[in-house]
């Protein structure tokens, strides 16, 4: 050999020994040494006549497709792109087919990671086309193809078309490879992956477990490989409610990672991410944010701050901040995230959707609900752009926007998401997903809040269905669904049964998470809120004094959490009649608020203006009662809530306090406002509103009792005569079907418990409370709808409160009003029309002698210890002796006579029924 051809060779040679360094660099996760080593070598290739070597082409092409791998692995994806597309000239005009299918896979590989999907699955089955010419079926590159196919199939959603191209590559694997090589346990992972999408936990965790054999077997117990699939059945664990486990895996990953790459590589970050995914779940928030943390100095020592990975740990740590109240914190980590993803990505990137989710999540806390939905509505037209109409995540957007509507009250537009959302989720997963189970407890939430209790009870139930056949029966979110449950009771008044399924959701909670999960303070909440309905108010302070004990350390002292709290707690001294105690936890609310929220103009904030108003109300302190109200009816006009149900509450007790101020003009434009505003509210159930205003007229109409009670004094007088007559000889039977005919004929001229009984067939009207009692003028049906109320039978004459527990005091007097479908103290009804009722009183043939006569033989004393009997209707007698005058002497009373006659009445009803002209409103 001359000289010349000694050089020659050893020039060859060195692109080969550079290629073999770079590799080994690649594999050690020296990207930069790597590219050093693979451009000298393209660098020596140039130098070359490429005659001379007859594979020099093909290790072109290959230096190039490392390159690229490399620049993915770093997301350049610009760089990345332009190599492999330099790689597959090559290979063209090279005419090697087997390179050029390898270019196809990796170029389809770099348009996955850009979404367009449609653009990587053409790309790779071009390959496919290719392989199977050269090598037929049972190629192992043709397998590769498959496994990229399915790997698409998967960022689809189309789950099992992902499984049968997952499988067509094990069919061709296994015979090749064995079943134990690492290939194979690379596909068990993938498959298992797919199933976990679908949330088939357990056909996954079977899945990892067959990957995790056959590295154990091949690769030993501390290989990098067996990492990953720790890693994955940590997530498994954690998406099962499985919490301890999860962190166990993802501890073993960590401790395989720390010994092989050490203290400073990303994927250690990525693993301590996930420690702080499952920590949060936990509601262990400071452990959550120190493996952030954690995550975030290794990427920032590596990958940089521009880098999406560093972005997506601004995201998670953003979640923590939101999940712990601090809103403003998150917002600005979420920016931070979304600079870099807009520099870093293309602007239809999903990740960057994931963050406009983020953002519209944090305003939706914040009760900016505007802002909300244009952060939603630009993640979901990315989300569209990248997946097409049928994708899950399409469905999850929707379902994020439903409940912003609901959240703002507007029903109907929630229902409409949700169902659009279920739509794509019962075509694109299995019928046991438990994100359709989700969709199910939305709908269930917003069929609550429209008061269509079994509805709502039947999307729970099948929530809860899908939940424990997919996540097993002692879950978490099994947990939250018998909340949710429990909810529903509570609304309908079934207190004891409502506690029954708060006690089942709190087992199921201290088991799988704990003794101080916000969950549990959650349910402890609810359980104090149904005590308080049940009177049982000492019991209920205790229940929310849990809550705070748990929360308090976990959420700090500025949460809304712990503002909703305090406002319980100032709602049950309220009713305890410790004013002062409930001022002072409404402050303690309303500032957390007004610093959680960043300004006053939030529904929360309202509600705790008109909550305080209220107990202004109770103190006789009308002005500063109306200030408050006031208040709270800004806020809602301020953020376009002019038309919710609340504001006209507001109208309404605004009217009540003009009304005691002998403001009257005043009440009645308030009055007209909350009318104007019940009459918009749509329709339920298919009830025609002006059909509902007609039949009850109780709250803002004038009372005109007089036919009410004439008709039902001539039926008394009717059901007097059929069974007090001793010489009567028809059979007892015969005398009950009488006096059961006599009674129905009662009940139906009762102007109220008519109304109420039509309503509840057409099914708008749900039983609120277990325990009422009503008062207001006689014999309209008010005891006969408290027994319908408490699922008692109707008798005539019997006293209402027989029925009531005894153990129990009765300190709510609330009835249902059909007009707006809410419920109210029935007190504060009548208020504002005491004194019709007084001048209809006078028009029924009181006179002024008979009246004091009545005032002085018809004392009524005042039952202290009862708050029920403090307003107790007029009896019989009392009214019988008001009602002897013909209509001759009433007409003959000069209108001099009148008003000395009307504040005699006046005067009368203060002294026996101060509760008529001095009430205190209940909450609604």
């Amino acid at each position: 050999m001359s000289n010349e051809q000694s050089i020659q060779s050893t020039i060859c040679q060195d692109p080969k020994l550079l290629y073999s360094k770079a590799l080994i660099s690649q594999k050690a996760n020296d990207y930069e040494q790597a590219l050093c080593h693979y451009t000298q070598a393209l660098d020596q290739i140039q130098l070359i006549d490429n005659d001379t070597i007859q594979d020099i082409h093909r290790l072109e092409c290959n230096i190039l497709l490392n390159i690229g791998s490399i620049y993915i692995r770093q997301h350049q994806l610009t760089l990345a792109n332009a190599t492999i597309d330099k790689a597959l000239q090559i290979a063209h005009n090279s005419q090697q087919q087997d390179k050029i299918a390898q270019c196809l896979d990796r170029r389809g590989q770099m348009k996955r990671l850009q979404n367009d999907f449609n653009g990587a699955l053409l790309d790779y089955h071009k390959s496919i086309e290719i392989n199977l010419k050269i090598l037929g079926n049972e190629g192992l590159d043709v397998s590769v193809s498959y496994f990229n196919i399915a790997n698409v199939y998967d960022n689809q959603g189309k789950y099992d078309d992902a499984i049968s191209m997952y499988e067509k590559s094990l069919q061709i694997q296994l015979p090749l490879l064995g079943h134990h090589h690492p290939s194979i346990a690379q596909t068990y992972n993938n498959i298992g992956s797919v199933y976990e999408s679908q949330g088939k936990y357990d056909d996954a965790v079977t899945m990892y477990n067959k990957s995790l054999n056959i590295k154990l077997s091949t690769l030993g117990d501390n290989h990098f490989g067996l990492a990953e699939t720790y890693h994955n059945m940590g997530s498994v664990y954690a998406d099962q409610g499985k919490y301890d486990d999860a962190i166990c895996m993802f501890e073993k990953s960590l401790n395989i990672e720390l010994s092989v790459l050490g203290q400073h590589h990303p994927s250690i970050a990525q693993t301590y991410g996930n420690l702080g995914i499952v920590y949060r779940k936990q509601g262990k928030y400071d452990d959550a944010i120190s493996m952030y943390e954690k995550s975030l100095q290794i990427k920032l020592s590596t990958i940089g701050h521009h880098h999406i990975s560093t972005a997506q740990t601004y995201n998670s740590m953003g979640n923590v901040y939101s999940s712990q109240g601090k809103y403003n914190d998150a917002i600005y980590l979420y920016e931070k995230a979304l600079n870099i993803q807009l520099l870093a990505l293309d602007d239809h990137h999903p990740s960057i959707a994931e963050t406009y989710h983020n953002l519209g999540t944090a305003y939706h806390f914040q009760g900016k609900h505007n802002d909300t939905i244009y952060m939603y509505e630009k993640s979901l037209k990315i989300l569209l752009a990248a997946f097409g109409e049928n994708h899950s995540s399409i469905a999850d957007a929707y379902n994020n926007l439903g409940n912003v509507y609901n959240s703002q009250g507007k029903y109907d537009n929630a229902v409409y998401m949700y169902e659009k959302s279920l739509e794509i989720q019962l075509s694109s997963l299995d019928d046991n997903h438990p994100s359709i189970a989700e969709t199910y407890s939305n709908m269930g939430a917003v069929y609550k809040n429209q008061a269509k209790y079994d509805d709502a009870v039947d999307m729970y139930e099948k929530s809860l269905k899908i939940d424990l056949l997919a996540l097993g029966d002692n879950h978490p979110t099994i947990a939250q669904t018998y909340n949710n449950i429990g909810n529903i009771y509570d609304s309908q008044g079934k207190y004891d049964d409502a506690v029954y399924m708060y006690n089942k959701s709190l087992k199921m909670q201290l088991s799988t998470l704990g003794d101080n999960h916000p969950d549990i303070a959650q349910t402890y909440h609810n359980m104090g809120m149904a005590y308080r309905m049940q009177g049982k108010l000492d019991v209920a302070v205790s229940m929310h004094e849990k809550s705070l004990k748990i929360n308090l350390p976990l959420l700090g002292d500025h949460h809304p959490t712990i503002a909703n709290t305090y406002n319980n707690m100032g709602i049950i001294y309220r009713n305890q009649g410790k004013y002062d105690d409930a001022i002072y936890m409404f402050d303690k609310s309303l500032n957390i608020l007004s610093s959680a929220f960043g300004d006053n103009n939030h529904p929360t904030i309202a509600k705790m203006y008109h909550n305080m108003g209220i107990v202004y109300d109770h103190q006789g302190k009308y002005d500063d009662a109306i200030l408050f109200y006031q208040r709270a009816a800004t806020i809602l006009i301020d953020i376009h809530l002019q038309n919710h149900p609340d504001l006209a509450k507001i109208y309404d007790d605004i009217a009540i306090c003009y009304d005691k101020q002998n403001r009257h003009d005043d009440a009645t434009e308030m009055r007209q406002k909350s009318q104007d505003i019940c009459q918009n509210l749509p329709q339920v159930d298919g009830i025609n509103q002006t059909n509902v205003n007609n039949q009850m007229q109780v709250s803002r109409d004038k009372l005109s009792v007089q036919d009410d009670i004439f008709a039902d004094l001539s039926d008394r007088q009717i059901l007097s005569q059929q069974t007090s007559n001793p010489s009567d000889n028809h059979s007892d039977h015969h005398g009950q079907s009488l006096l059961q005919q006599s009674h129905e004929k009662a009940l139906k001229q009762k102007r109220y418990f008519n109304a109420y009984m039509q309503a509840l067939q057409q099914g708008s009207c749900k039983n609120k409370v277990i325990r009422a009692m009503f008062t207001g003028p006689e014999y309209v049906g008010k005891s006969s709808i408290m027994r319908v109320f408490t699922q008692q039978q109707l008798v005539i004459l019997q006293d209402p409160t027989q029925i009531a527990d005894q153990s129990d005091k009765m300190v709510y007097l609330k009835v249902y009003k059909i007009k707006d479908r809410t419920t109210y103290n029935l007190r504060r009804i009548w208020d504002s029309n005491v004194q019709q009722i007084v001048q209809q009183t006078y028009l029924l043939h009181i006179n002024n002698q008979q009246l004091s006569k009545f005032s002085t033989d018809q004392h009524l004393s005042i039952n202290h210890q009862n708050p029920i009997a403090a307003n107790q209707p007029i009896t019989k007698n009392q009214h019988n002796t008001a009602t002897t005058l013909s209509d001759a002497n009433a007409s003959r009373i000069s209108s001099t006579d009148d008003n000395k006659f009307l504040q005699q009445c006046r005067d009368f009803f203060q002294h026996y029924y101060p509760s008529w002209l001095n009430t205190t409103n209940d909450d609604s």
